[in-house]
């Protein structure tokens, strides 16, 4: 293609292209970026932006990393991508056989998805299957927390904050869930027995109906860096 003078892509971009949580026709401004090395992005103009969100926090390890892109070019060399019902490869099961040396005995399968929404959505229909084949299948809701972010699919956005959270626009055609106030207990302060009983209480009058519980270890992203 025909390379685009900046202010070019800009206006086709803004034509064309709708970006994550962007409003429409309206647009909010965006940066166009030339290249990204280590934590810096390099924009058309030349100037260098520090990327303090790691890209919505998927690129742990800075970019343009040299044993990333080795390992990408050797892969693509061999094939990008083959499905994975009823096909395997090495690459996929040595990452599994990774994973699990990381987590509780319990814990010794890898489902693979491709973003954390559609993780949580395949936990959530992992949860009530489990109750479906074990005959108990009105086991269809969930507990989670007040201040919770899970993602942005629908089975997700059920399982946020329905008032405080950004998908307060989809509470009607959402499934109702349950939530418990979320912990007041700073990460390295002093356990309260009380600090769970709205939770507590939840659970035990709907343990008939509770598939699972979610929420965030340890601090609460999207609802304001809250670490408990």
């Amino acid at each position: 293609m025909d390379t685009l003078s900046t202010d070019q892509l800009l206006a086709l971009d803004r034509r064309h292209v709708w970006h994550p949580y962007a409003a429409m026709p309206n647009p909010g401004p965006v940066f166009p970026v030339r290249s990204a090395q280590g934590v810096y992005l390099e924009l058309e103009t030349g100037e260098r932006l520090v990327d303090g969100m790691s890209s919505w926090w998927t690129c742990i390890h800075g970019y343009n990393h040299p044993r990333l892109n080795r390992a990408a070019r050797s892969q693509m060399g061999r094939m990008s991508h083959v499905m994975f019902g009823g096909l395997t490869h090495q690459p996929a099961v040595q990452l599994a056989q990774k994973l699990v040396q990381m987590t509780p005995e319990p814990l010794q399968q890898v489902f693979f998805c491709d973003s954390g929404s559609v993780a949580v959505e395949v936990a959530m229909k992992l949860a009530i299957q489990y109750w479906h084949n074990r005959g108990e299948p009105q086991k269809q809701h969930f507990l989670t927390l007040r201040n919770g972010y899970h993602g942005d699919t629908f089975a997700a956005m059920a399982v946020c904050d329905p008032v405080n959270g950004m998908h307060h626009l989809f509470r009607h055609s959402l499934v109702e869930q349950y939530f418990a106030d979320a912990p007041q207990i700073p990460f390295e302060g002093a356990w309260e027995e009380g600090d769970i009983a709205s939770f507590e209480a939840i659970l035990e009058r709907h343990q008939g109906e509770i598939a699972a519980a979610i929420f965030e270890p340890v601090v609460q992203g999207a609802g304001g860096m809250r670490f408990y």
